[in-house]
């Protein structure tokens, strides 16, 4: 059981190693000055996350990277990683629970030879939230047109417009 463990240590650590996201944010220092501590706390609580819950779905693992990444890194994963990501996670957590020790440590050397070696340099630039009008087309198009009705106010009742006074005052009279 104990070597499954370190196994499993092994093998998060070589998969969140090798994915561009986390390299990005830890090299450009998304996570504050202490980017490179975060990502090793992100190896052992995902591996601790692996081993008190039992039978977890990809979607769960998923859902718990993007939380992690959003809220230690105040990054969101865009690229259609995640669920690769998520999926090698589960896939090595179940062969470790098998105890294929050569399948899963033929994985980590591949995922330790794919990590990156150049450096990314990211450029934040302030993006405006898209607004309706900024929509393309083609994404309009595709959206189901339903016909509207525009709402009809309710007409006012027939209200009188006070009138002014000499002096610019407005004169306001009780109803009868």
């Amino acid at each position: 059981m104990m070597a499954s463990r370190v196994l499993l240590a092994e093998s998060v650590r070589a998969a969140l190693g090798a994915w561009p996201v986390l390299q990005i944010a830890v090299e450009n220092g998304f996570g504050g000055p202490h980017s490179q501590e975060k990502a090793e706390w992100m190896v052992g609580v995902v591996e601790q996350y692996f081993q008190t819950n039992a039978d977890l779905q990809q979607y769960e693992v998923e859902d718990f990277l993007a939380e992690i990444l959003n809220n230690e890194f105040d990054t969101m994963v865009e690229d259609g990683s995640l669920p690769q990501v998520a999926h090698q996670l589960c896939s090595l957590f179940q062969q470790c629970q098998k105890g294929e020790e050569a399948a899963v440590r033929e994985r980590i050397s591949q995922l330790s030879q794919s990590k990156t070696k150049g450096k990314i340099t990211v450029v934040q630039s302030q993006v405006p939230e898209e607004s309706e009008e900024e929509v393309p087309m083609e994404t309009l198009e595709a959206i189901p047109t339903m016909p509207t009705v525009a709402p009809t106010a309710p007409s006012p009742p027939d209200v009188e417009i006070p009138a002014e006074d000499d002096d610019g005052w407005i004169v306001v009279q009780r109803k009868k």
